[in-house]
């Protein structure tokens, strides 16, 4: 009965040891493996250089859209640059170092300007519910330009997130696409307003200038 108690509680153990360790890492061909490690080895707030940007950045973009896309970052000062100028329709931004967590996202040039106006905002300042307003406003005015037709933002991110500077992946990421269709709604998309169950799109902000659709894919 001993050697019984001994063997379950050690089963447990290792069970709990394998587990804890495990994460998800995004490899260059958009593939998502199971890796170890654990949570000491993770870095935070990294500081990345302008190279390794430009590589972690384009990850989140879809694999035929890297090579051409732009890259904006940060230099050493914490300012916001261009990387690199791209001659194709994306634009990726590399992760803030100033910020907790990670975050690399990519999305159509068609979004920069709400993009770049919510930069600017927040520059000033701005609350997140004021940026919204302001926004708002300005797309009902014509003053803020809008996408034409759907366009999609792509979003790594994680509270563990980092970039494999080793082997250059992403890991500890979860992946969500964003497409953005101002003023949509339920009756002209024929969308649910919440997931109808796991990785299923939903619409959010439906009438909106920023009404998107959220799809989330399992891990």
């Amino acid at each position: 009965m001993k050697n019984i108690y001994l063997f379950t509680v050690l089963t447990i153990f290792l069970w709990s040891c394998n587990n804890s360790d495990k994460k998800s890492m995004v490899t260059n061909d958009n593939k998502e493996v199971i890796v170890e490690e654990t949570n000491s080895n993770v870095p935070k707030n990294q500081k990345l250089s302008k190279e390794q940007q430009i590589a972690s950045a384009i990850l989140a973009a879809p694999v035929e859209a890297r090579e051409g896309a732009t890259v904006y970052g940060y230099n050493e000062n914490g300012d916001f640059i261009t990387l690199k100028e791209g001659f194709n329709n994306f634009i990726c931004i590399a992760d803030n170092p100033a910020k907790d967590g990670f975050q690399v996202v990519s999305y159509h040039k068609s979004l920069e300007p709400m993009m770049a106006r919510g930069r600017a905002l927040a520059a000033e300042g701005k609350s997140r519910g004021e940026k919204e307003k302001i926004r708002d406003e300005e797309a009902k005015s014509g003053k803020l330009d809008l996408p034409k037709s759907p366009a999609t933002l792509h979003i790594y991110y994680g509270e563990n997130g980092f970039f494999n500077t080793k082997t250059n992946n992403i890991e500890n990421a979860k992946y969500r696409y964003v497409v953005y269709m101002p003023y949509a709604t339920q009756k002209t998309t024929g969308l649910s307003l919440k997931p109808n169950g796991s990785s299923h799109p939903w619409l959010m902000f439906p009438g909106k200038y920023n009404a998107h659709i959220m799809i989330t894919p399992n891990e």
